[in-house]
């Protein structure tokens, strides 16, 4: 997927940790930050870091808003697809980590 011409900041993504095993990356979003288009290509689990609003956007053009909160966390499967947006007024970041490898 091409991605479009971003029109909004860009969120700030600091690789934390990568080895054969994980990547952990910390993602930092001003208010209006985004990530970009882009595909999961692991299976990766989020653990925010503040309470936020975040709009999805999807392929097709679907949107959905979601809510994090510090603390809490939540996974999905590899090959989710989509832009994450701050849809809030306040900054928020929250740490992904990427799954490699699901054996030991």
């Amino acid at each position: 997927m091409n991605e479009p011409l971003r029109c909004r900041p860009p969120a700030v993504a600091t690789l934390q940790v990568e080895d054969e095993h994980v990547r952990v990356i910390r993602w930092d979003f001003e208010p209006g930050a985004e990530t970009g288009w882009h595909r999961h290509g692991m299976y990766y689990v989020v653990v925010p870091i503040h309470d936020g609003k975040m709009l999805i956007e999807e392929p097709g053009g679907a949107t959905r808003e979601a809510t994090i909160t510090a603390g809490v966390s939540y996974q999905r499967p590899f090959g989710a697809e989509h832009n994450v947006v701050n849809n809030g007024t306040t900054p928020f970041s929250f740490v992904e980590t990427e799954l490699k490898s699901l054996q030991g």
